[in-house]
């Protein structure tokens, strides 16, 4: 990895300190915290090395590619940066295996290529990729008891990523040509690639985004229900995320889903009283 690509991480952490998932972090122990920040900056670096406009394919490939070999080589052997350490020891503290690291990438390295999907199996698996197991590895993290606590982190991931595509619809679009929508539903509901291009918001788009948020909902739905007792606190970041994610999916949805010509996100203080509010129903039941 050369001193361009470490570039990345200072970028990815100055970002994540802005991010939600900051503000979830704010109600683990400090030791978590800490472990949390070094994993999603890992998470965000190799994101940003997929969305670079600097870079070209070949070195966006072998940056990522650079990365499979970190996280597949042990943290006692020499490491390129002090990210890549961090990563090795944090898999080696929580006995981690290289397994959803290498999803993670691979969910990134889909944004190298043209992005659409046909179907939806085929944007879940990039959804599961870049969201699931990130949910996968931050639960090993928190610590949980209960198996099902990995059907809730995965649910709850694709909830959180669907969330994130319906409000970035306009956005990714503007961003290369990506489309983050099953080609198949857009078809049934009469949207085409070049109404999004023009941002033409009529009656067939906003049912088609409806159908995009009832999905987010009913996998909202199932992660509470897959969510046991027993682990409700050890989960309390991931449910602060849940609360803020869901939040702003119900407030576009009480805007109309005005997507493509408008920038939805909850402010500062609507967030700090959504995570306040979470924690203390975690707390007292």
């Amino acid at each position: 990895m050369s001193v361009e690509s470490e570039t990345f991480a200072t970028a990815a952490e100055d970002h994540s300190s802005r991010s939600n998932l900051a503000l979830a972090f704010l109600v683990l122990p400090k030791e978590k915290r800490r472990d949390m920040n070094v994993f999603y900056t890992f998470c965000r670096v190799v994101d940003d090395i997929a969305d670079s406009e600097s870079l070209p394919p070949r070195t966006k490939q072998e940056y990522l590619d650079a990365w499979k070999q970190n996280v597949t080589t042990p943290a006692s052997a020499p490491q390129p940066h002090r990210l890549a350490l961090q990563v090795r020891e944090l898999m080696e503290k929580y006995r981690l295996t290289p397994g959803h690291f290498l999803e993670i990438i691979a969910g990134v390295e889909m944004d190298l290529a043209p992005v659409r999907y046909e179907t939806w199996e085929q944007l879940r698996l990039y959804c599961h990729r870049v969201a699931s197991a990130v949910g996968l590895v931050s639960i090993e993290i928190f610590g949980y008891q209960h198996a099902d606590c990995r059907r809730y982190a995965v649910d709850l991931g694709l909830a959180l990523q669907i969330t994130n595509i319906i409000r970035d619809v306009g956005k990714d679009h503007a961003n290369g040509g990506r489309i983050y929508l099953p080609r198949d539903e857009m078809d049934r509901l009469g949207v085409t690639e070049d109404q999004i291009a023009q941002r033409r918001e009529d009656a067939a788009f906003r049912a088609l985004i409806h159908f995009e948020a009832a999905r987010a909902e009913s996998f909202y739905q199932s992660a509470v229900a897959a969510l046991p007792a027993l682990d409700r606190r050890s989960m309390i970041a991931a449910e602060v995320m849940r609360e803020v994610y869901h939040r702003l999916l119900v407030r576009m949805r009480d805007d109309g889903f005005h997507v493509l010509t408008k920038s939805y996100r909850l402010g500062r203080m609507r967030k700090l009283w959504t995570v306040a509010v979470a924690a203390l129903r975690i707390h007292f039941g």
